[in-house]
């Protein structure tokens, strides 16, 4: 049975709150956590007080629907000195495209930019999207494995999840291109979210490093049952919120003491 790498993704929106949530990521059991330096471009609303609620707090909109900053607001170089002497656990540095569910503002020779810039700092992972243009692509790889960075080769399917066998098959085809594959698909039903674990169970077996899930109802379930499914890293959150897997999502202390139940 596999013995999965657990990630937190930092939720936060500034340098300062990502510092502290990774800290509290670390003694939550979090392995390594997940920097999406696009989140540092979000602009998070004030949440509004409904009178007819007697003063309760409503509830934020959905973070897609939040405003982003220009390009000028974020000082990349200060922001990522900032993190690498703030963070107490090796990192997966992301600047994620809108394309693939993120919230990078820029140009996409900017993106490459800052990815590079991630590189220099020796960080200890660096998540390169297999639809980066080829050339950009295997220049990032290549400084990569010469600075000693490793490489997550990710996939995010914002429309939905292929079926089980296009899911393995990338796994299968992207071994090159990444220390591990990591394929996160959109689930519009729990038989979208069976053809992740189906891929998974398929996959079983073949010495292959991967990271699959899905957000939204059904997309824990290849999180919460990673070592049985050879998983090489899963990813969780500090979110702890009413009804957290609706969303797909697993908090982090909610994950390794299933592990222990499930004796995992």
């Amino acid at each position: 049975m596999a013995d999965p790498k657990v990630c937190v993704a930092l939720d936060g929106t500034t340098v300062e709150e990502m510092i502290d949530e990774a800290a509290r990521a670390s003694l939550a059991g979090a392995d390594i956590v997940e920097v999406r330096f696009d989140r540092l471009y979000l602009i998070k609303p004030d949440p509004t007080i409904a009178d007819e609620e007697e003063g309760e707090i409503v509830e934020l909109p959905s973070e897609i629907d939040w405003d982003t900053e220009d390009m000028s607001f974020v000082d990349v170089d200060s922001s990522i000195s900032s993190l690498k002497e703030g963070l107490p656990l090796p990192v997966i540095f992301t600047v994620r495209p809108v394309s693939e569910g993120g919230f990078f503002p820029g140009a996409e020779e900017d993106r490459i930019t800052i990815l590079k810039k991630a590189i220099e700092s020796e960080v200890s992972y660096v998540d390169l999207e297999l639809s980066i243009e080829k050339s950009n692509r295997e220049k990032l790889f290549n400084y990569a494995r010469e600075i000693g960075c490793k490489i997550i080769a990710s996939k995010h399917d914002i429309n939905g999840v292929p079926d089980a066998d296009n899911i393995a098959s990338i796994v299968r085809d992207n071994q090159e291109y990444g220390d591990i594959v990591k394929f996160s698909g959109t689930a519009q039903n729990h038989s979208d979210a069976l053809q992740i674990i189906e891929a998974a169970m398929s996959l079983k077996g073949e010495g292959l490093k991967h990271s699959l899930m899905a957000v939204n109802g059904g997309g824990d379930w290849p999180r919460l049952h990673a070592p049985m499914l050879d998983q090489s890293l899963v990813y969780a959150t500090m979110k702890n919120e009413f009804r957290i897997s609706d969303k797909g999502l697993i908090n982090v202390r909610d994950l390794r003491d299933a592990w222990a139940l499930l004796e995992y």
